[in-house]
């Protein structure tokens, strides 16, 4: 039985219904503006996270299984990731109304978001790994058209052809680790794969480990994890940066939303010390991606391998979740603090591109006279990036690495993540610093005030007020994303 009023089936009706209607009115309008075609995906993702609102607050989220196979679930889990996607969602849109004006197939444009953001929904509330692949692929096919769509711009056709590969590749990945999985437990139940795995032999052991590192690989490569990063500097440069806003903080959310569901509960389920794994690649990603972004001038590859560096951060929470109860709990913190920050800061070079058309670092000198509102946004969007107080990423952070501090007494090397992140913060800064002193401590070429895009102003005030309000008063968030952790107990742990 289908329940319709669950929280991911009606999301589900609401994006689904207006990303087809879009292009519909597109064909049976004379005028061809792109400003209604926005308005009308905007109005949709506003419903769409009033409706998760109302059920969080009304109580109706509780962890029921929607189909009678349970394939999805309406938890907190998933309404807490449903929630970051659609401010993205809702960020992008409105940050790409002045971007587009003028543009081509502006309703095409409006669809694919409304599309991809399905698909990073239903990850979330996914308990099936077959229907967390067709999310996965619904997420994905729409952001490989998005990253092409400047077509006349050569950078942009790579951009969607190296997004597109590494995306199949994870994509096979991905369906390998799932083959193994049905093959050794004859479920791809979420839940019954990991008691599956829980009960095998000796002999069948290897295959499962082969499994949930199949699941870290095909995931890792959406998420931007070291080795598997290699594509991303490329496609969020070639990407319009409004769409660069939405891979970097959508679909990359998406990815710990299925490495949270799969790969975490599977590793646990395995007994395995895979906790010490994970801490290496969270050192070895952050550090990459910090040393990689202090050697960049291009403002849109610097964000791209600061977000790989952040995916570090996030993972520290992640590889302690057995032995410290505020792990998981921290990540999850992270990932709603990041998706506005990094959102903030790609929506902000979308108007020095709209205003300006440049992304060059050098370019950006004495930003902070000529587009102060941008330059704000940005520049507290960056601070919260680095962790500075008392913003939002500070809180975050401070969890983050408390977190790995606390999981200490069992586990000897735990403490070093905090002394790796730490370390990684303060090179981060190093490189926002710079940003920073071009924009207000650096003379440009004009200091003549220019006409900020009143949709990134827009998207810059509601950052501003995000990332402030909730490092001064954290208490609400941390503890939604509390009410979001329980679905991984009663697992065994790694002791």
């Amino acid at each position: 039985m289908i329940e319709f009023t669950s929280t991911p089936i009606m999301l589900t009706l609401i994006l689904g219904a207006v990303g087809v209607l879009i292009p519909v009115i597109n064909v049976a309008r004379k005028e061809k503006g792109s400003s209604v075609y926005g308005v009308i995906a905007l109005g949709a993702l506003l419903a769409a996270i009033g409706f998760v609102v109302y059920q969080i607050l009304t109580k109706h989220v509780t962890p029921s299984a929607i189909f009678s196979s349970n394939v999805l679930v309406d938890d907190t889990f998933g309404s807490f990731f449903a929630i970051a996607m659609l401010i993205v969602g809702i960020m992008t849109t409105v940050g790409s109304f002045n971007y587009m004006r003028g543009r081509a197939n502006p309703a095409v444009y409006y669809s694919l978001i409304l599309l991809s953001s399905i698909g990073m929904i239903l990850i979330a509330y996914s308990t099936d790994l077959v229907m967390l692949f067709i999310a996965w692929e619904l997420m994905s096919i729409p952001t490989y058209v998005l990253a092409g769509y400047l077509k006349k711009d050569p950078s942009s056709n790579e951009a969607a052809i190296k997004y597109f590969l590494f995306g199949a590749l994870s994509s096979g990945i991905i369906i390998y680790g799932i083959s193994i999985a049905y093959g050794l437990t004859g479920s791809t139940n979420i839940e019954q794969v990991i008691v599956g795995f829980s009960k095998l032999g000796p002999d069948m052991m290897p295959l499962a480990i082969l499994a949930v590192g199949m699941f870290i690989a095909g995931f890792g490569f959406k998420i931007g994890l070291v080795p598997f990063h290699m594509w991303l500097p490329d496609a969020y440069e070639g990407s319009p940066p409004t769409i660069a806003a939405l891979l970097a903080a959508g679909t990359k959310k998406a990815g710990f939303a299925a490495v949270l569901r799969v790969i975490i509960m599977g590793a646990i389920a395995l007994n395995l010390h895979w906790a010490f794994a994970l801490a290496v690649i969270a050192i070895v990603t952050m550090t990459v991606g910090n040393l990689a972004a202090i050697k960049q001038r291009n403002l849109t590859r610097m964000l791209a391998y600061s977000s790989i560096g952040q995916a570090g951060y996030i993972l520290i929470g992640l590889s302690v979740a057995p032995i410290s109860p505020i792990g998981i709990q921290a990540s999850l913190f992270h990932i709603l603090n990041h998706s506005v920050m990094k959102a903030a800061a790609f929506i902000a070079v979308a108007g020095i591109v709209t205003t300006l058309g440049v992304t060059h670092i050098e370019k950006i000198k004495g930003l902070g006279k000529r587009m102060p509102i941008t330059a704000l946004g940005l520049t507290i969007s960056l601070l919260a990036l680095a962790g500075v107080p008392p913003l939002n990423g500070f809180w975050s952070k401070l969890m983050l690495f408390g977190s790995a501090i606390d999981a200490g007494h069992t586990l000897s090397w735990a403490p070093y993540l905090a002394v790796a992140g730490v370390l990684n913060s303060a090179l981060s800064l190093a490189y926002y610093g710079w940003i920073i002193r071009k924009m207000y401590f650096e003379e440009g070429e004009s200091n003549k005030r220019l006409k900020e895009p009143k949709s990134v102003i827009a998207v810059m005030i509601f950052s501003i007020i995000f990332i402030v309000g909730i490092g001064v008063y954290p208490d609400p968030v941390i503890e939604f994303a509390k009410s979001a952790v329980p679905i991984m107990s009663g697992l065994p742990s790694i002791h």
